[in-house]
């Protein structure tokens, strides 16, 4: 099969306007993708506001470094993490898939990355042409019912009727395995939907958004979620944190309030930058399973702003901590991101996401990111054998153990309190975990 070099437009959104912001080469032999080129526009890199694509492969930290520059990915990667992370994973794939009525994983990468819209992930589009405008990638609230029955067909293998379309526009730009669309309330704020499955054996739903609440009271920085019925099925609602709204010519405060109740005065959505672990580890994703926690420790130190490294660190230790208590073994490199703070005009950890306790009866269990000296082993033990990767010292790492501890030890009172059914209660019940289970006595004996 011969190779093709595919030419696409990247634009950036810098303060509710897309600007050009350079052109990006894709090497492609049929759905293969080769190798990636990228060059920033000249006139882009004048921009005080301009943001970087990628702050691993593409840092604009020395503008004249890379102004007109043809760049490569980092570790002989084909793919720029950045372009990557807004390109449709799993879920959005499958969307496009349907509607082009063609087998998963055949069409070339430059096809998915034209096709996920332009309310993808993140602060970035991609078109084809200089001229191409944005394009749609969001329904209202009041389409669920039919948003909800076409990830159903498509999950079954079905065709799509003219009817129930939409989920091509709001589907296909987001990752994940699960069924999901982007939607605007009543007051035009942007969520994601994410869908049961007929076949799940738990309500996945509601108890994703009753561990993610349980997370917040633990002190753990989630973004809004809610759940809400239609007819029979659940569908947890997740307030998209790489957006925020702000008057013209302001910015919005660090902890990603949307809403500025000011009666009277224009509000605006403004887009944040967004990359995800996996870019910042520089590597594939079939390396995400040798990565650990610590090299997100070291991504932070290296990448984000110097003013919330130390913050940042301890939440993600926080969020291993809670990950070990609940079973979350879906921790992955693409599980974890940053975005762009443009208060700070730095990267920060993003918000929390896509945590799922998995309920198990076994006595020994793994996360899928590397802890600390034991591997992946999901211990508190191993978790404080790692604290210094993360700046604590054994006091403080101590201190924020017991934080989430004594948060969720109490799971089922919270739970009950999210109205969780106690059917669903008792079927999740064994991915929690009680401290006796996972320390040691000498380590509890060191909890405040």
């Amino acid at each position: 099969m011969a190779l093709k070099n595919e030419k696409l437009v990247v634009f950036a959104n810098l303060e509710h306007e897309w600007v050009p912001c350079g052109q990006l080469t894709l090497e492609e032999q049929g759905p293969q993708l080769v190798a990636s080129q990228f060059a920033y526009g000249v006139n882009y890199l004048k921009r005080a506001n301009a943001l970087e694509v990628d702050p691993v492969s593409l840092s604009i930290a020395n503008r004249a470094a890379v102004s007109g520059q043809l760049l490569l990915p980092t570790a002989s990667l084909p793919f720029f993490g950045g372009i990557r992370d807004c390109a449709p994973d799993a879920w959005g794939r499958r969307v496009i898939e349907a509607k082009r009525k063609v087998p998963p994983n055949s069409l070339p990468e430059s096809d998915y990355l034209l096709d996920a819209g332009s309310e993808r992930i993140g602060a970035l589009d991609i078109r084809r042409q200089m001229t191409d405008a944005p394009s749609a990638g969001v329904s209202a609230v009041h389409d669920l019912a039919y948003l909800m029955e076409a990830a159903d067909r498509i999950q079954e293998g079905l065709a799509i009727p003219e009817r129930l379309e939409a989920i091509f526009l709001v589907g296909s730009g987001l990752g994940g395995a699960r069924p999901k669309a982007s939607i605007r309330d009543v007051d035009g704020v942007l969520w994601i939907a994410k869908f049961s499955n007929p076949n799940d054996a738990f309500d996945i739903p509601e108890i994703e958004c009753a561990t993610l609440l349980l997370a917040q009271k633990a002190g753990l920085h989630v973004p809004p979620v809610k759940t809400i019925m239609l007819g029979d099925r659940r569908i947890m609602l997740i307030r998209r944190f790489d957006r925020y709204w702000a008057r013209e010519g302001e910015q919005n405060t660090t902890d990603f309030d949307v809403f500025d109740t000011v009666a009277g005065h224009q509000k605006v959505e403004h887009r944040m930058g967004f990359v995800s672990g996996l870019t910042l580890a520089a590597c594939d994703e079939m390396d995400s399973k040798n990565k650990s926690y610590g090299d997100l420790a070291a991504a932070i130190r290296r990448y984000c702003h110097p003013g919330v490294i130390r913050s940042d660190s301890e939440e993600l230790f926080k969020r291993m901590v809670f990950n070990i208590l609940v079973s979350n073994d879906d921790d992955h490199l693409r599980n974890h991101g940053f975005v762009w703070d443009p208060c700070i005009s730095g990267w920060r950890l993003s918000p929390l996401y896509d945590v799922l306790p998995r309920a198990s009866i076994a006595s020994e269990r793994f996360l899928h990111l590397a802890i600390g000296n034991q591997g992946r082993l999901a211990t508190i033990d191993n978790a404080l054998s790692a604290a210094g990767s993360f700046m604590l010292p054994q006091k403080k790492a101590c201190e924020c153990i017991s934080e989430v501890w004594r948060v969720t030890r109490q799971w089922k009172t919270y739970f009950d309190e999210f109205k969780v059914s106690a059917a669903e209660i008792e079927k999740i019940s064994p991915a929690f975990r009680h401290i006796d289970d996972v320390s040691s006595p000498a380590l509890r004996a060191l909890l405040p």
